[in-house]
């Protein structure tokens, strides 16, 4: 199928993007397109307007923050992946970038965009919910800061507003002794994950953080794990009963979730 037919602006500042949502309801944005593109193919969206935030210079930009890494929403996956972006997590964003779909859509999609798109088995979500990593959005008149785990408030939908723009993602600097995990099922290589595991353990930081992901609403993070404290192999039964307390009551996806859990927790500790 072909989109329905849509106005196009791409506009070279800030200021200029912000303005053209503010005045035109429904308005999408589009950067790398990797999912806006489908969806307009597919009529599943209709705007009456695009916005190209693709040539705005500090939507590509990387800074340093002093605790905190700052990524503008445009940077790829592939810059990640590459060390083309500067990487305060010792290369645990490296690793997450290379394991995104494939080398085409890592390409052209970005960090941003994938947050906004607000999937449950995009890797950005979960891993960067364990991270505690933030997202700041602008208005016309405002920026503001949203915690990535505070991000989502359904499947494919964010706390983001209509008129505001996701213009960064503020990651934290893990310390030296941190240790990473990563784990997920999927049918194929570059498939949705059917589960996600992400964990974290920076003591200095005094994080013990577990994330499970790809699941029917947000990431469901498991703070304080006992495994992740005490650097021991997880009690699969402790992972199952926490993960129904957070309201999973499929025997099927607990077992699929705590599995990947648990294998990202031996990543971490290995």
């Amino acid at each position: 199928m072909k989109p329905a037919r849509f106005d196009y602006m791409a506009p070279s500042t800030l200021s200029e993007a912000l303005g053209l949502l503010e005045s035109v309801p429904g308005a999408k944005v589009i950067a790398g397109g990797q999912s806006l593109g489908p969806m307009l193919n597919l009529r599943l969206v209709q705007p009456q307007l695009i916005v190209d935030i693709s040539r705005i210079p500090e939507m590509s930009a990387v800074e340093d923050d002093g605790d905190c890494t700052v990524y503008g929403a445009c940077v790829t996956h592939a810059a990640i992946e590459d060390g083309r972006a500067a990487d305060g997590t010792g290369g645990v964003l490296a690793r997450v970038a290379s394991g995104i779909a494939y080398r085409a859509v890592r390409t052209r999609g970005t960090i941003g965009g994938s947050l906004a798109h607000a999937d449950p088995a995009a890797d950005w979500l979960s891993a960067l919910t364990a991270l505690g990593a933030e997202i700041t959005a602008a208005d016309g008149k405002q920026e503001r800061r949203i915690p990535i785990e505070a991000l989502m408030t359904g499947v494919f939908e964010t706390a983001i507003g209509s008129a505001e723009l996701l213009t960064g993602v503020r990651v934290p600097k893990l310390s030296a002794n941190a240790r990473f995990g990563y784990y997920k099922i999927c049918r194929k290589t570059g498939e949705f994950a059917e589960a996600i595991g992400v964990a974290l353990q920076d003591p200095e930081r005094g994080r013990y953080r577990g994330v499970v992901g790809a699941t029917e609403g947000s990431p469901i993070v498991l703070d304080d794990l006992p495994s992740l404290k005490a650097g021991t192999e997880a009690d699969p039964g402790e992972l199952r009963e926490r993960l129904k307390g957070h309201g999973m009551d499929d025997p099927y996806e607990i077992q699929l979730h705590a599995v990947a859990l648990e294998r990202a927790i031996q990543e971490a500790l290995a």
